[in-house]
C-alpha cells in the first residue's frame, strides 16, 4: 500500500485503488483512457506558488485550465505561477505526474478543488507512483483533501458557489 491509500485507510475514506502499465505515456487523457474514465475526470493536481511564499494545491479536470483570474482571486495573490518541478518535489515529496492530493500537507496548507468536478459519479486521483491511481468520489476527495471548492473554470459563473 502507499503513503496516500493508507492515509485514505485510516480516515475510513471510501476508494478504490487502480492501476495501470507505468509505460503508459504521461498526462491526463491517457490517465482517463487506461482506467475507463472520461479525461474530464481524471483529475490534474497542480501545485501554485503566491508572491506571498505560499504553495496551494489546484484540482482540475483534466480536460480544463484554471482561469487565472479566477485562480488569483481565490488564492488572494495578483503574482501566482505553476511551481517548478524542484519546489513541487521538495514540499510533496512525489514528482509531477502522480501527486496525491492528500496525505502529504501540513496543518494550514490550502487546497481549491474545481466545482465543475462535483457532478461526476467518480474521480481519478494519483496515489503518488506513476501507474497508480485512485479512484474516490468528488465529496471523499474534498473531504480528504480538505478542499474547497470553487469555480476555477467557467468564465460565466461566479466563484463562490452557493449550494
Amino acid at each position: 500500500m502507499l503513503p496516500s491509500h493508507l492515509y485514505l485507510e485510516e480516515w475510513n475514506i471510501p476508494y478504490s485503488a487502480v492501476s495501470f502499465p507505468s509505460s503508459t505515456p504521461k498526462g491526463a487523457a491517457s490517465v482517463a483512457l487506461v482506467v475507463g474514465v472520461r479525461e474530464h475526470q481524471a483529475v490534474k493536481t497542480l501545485i501554485f506558488e503566491s508572491d506571498r511564499d505560499e504553495q496551494v494545491l489546484v484540482m482540475v479536470g483534466g480536460d480544463r485550465n484554471a482561469i487565472s483570474g479566477h485562480l488569483k482571486k481565490v488564492i488572494g495573490s495578483r503574482n501566482i505561477q505553476l511551481a517548478s518541478p524542484e519546489v513541487v518535489l521538495r514540499m510533496t515529496g512525489y514528482q509531477i505526474g502522480s501527486i496525491p492530493p492528500f496525505s502529504w500537507q501540513l496543518a494550514g496548507f490550502r487546497s481549491f478543488i474545481d466545482h465543475a468536478l462535483m457532478s461526476e459519479p467518480i474521480l481519478a486521483v494519483g496515489a503518488g507512483v506513476w501507474g497508480n491511481e485512485i479512484l474516490i468520489s468528488p465529496q471523499d476527495l474534498v473531504r480528504a483533501a480538505h478542499a474547497m471548492v470553487v469555480n476555477l473554470t467557467e468564465r460565466e459563473k461566479p466563484i463562490y458557489h452557493q449550494e
